[in-house]
């Protein structure tokens, strides 16, 4: 799961947990609570960014450049000549 599904999953969520309002007796026969169904996608949004943040992390510092000291000897810079 990447970091914009993470997202989508917490908005879907708050939508279904803070701004909708079922009455569940026009629904009949119907026993879902929509309340509890948005907390498990925030939680499980929320899971998701956490984990895709971690990978990234992980992964950011393969790409740099590291110095490799073979010995203790002194760099000797090269002479620059002006044209």
């Amino acid at each position: 799961m990447g970091i914009g599904a993470s997202i989508l999953l917490l908005a879907v969520g708050a939508i279904l947990a803070f701004a909708v309002n079922v009455d569940a007796s026009s629904l009949a026969g119907t026993t879902v609570n929509w309340d509890t169904v948005g907390v498990i996608l925030m939680v499980v949004g929320a899971i998701g960014l956490v984990w895709s943040l971690m990978a990234l992390s992980a992964w950011r510092d393969r790409g740099r450049n590291r110095d490799v000291v073979v010995d203790d000897r002194p760099v000797v810079e090269r002479d620059t000549y002006v044209r």
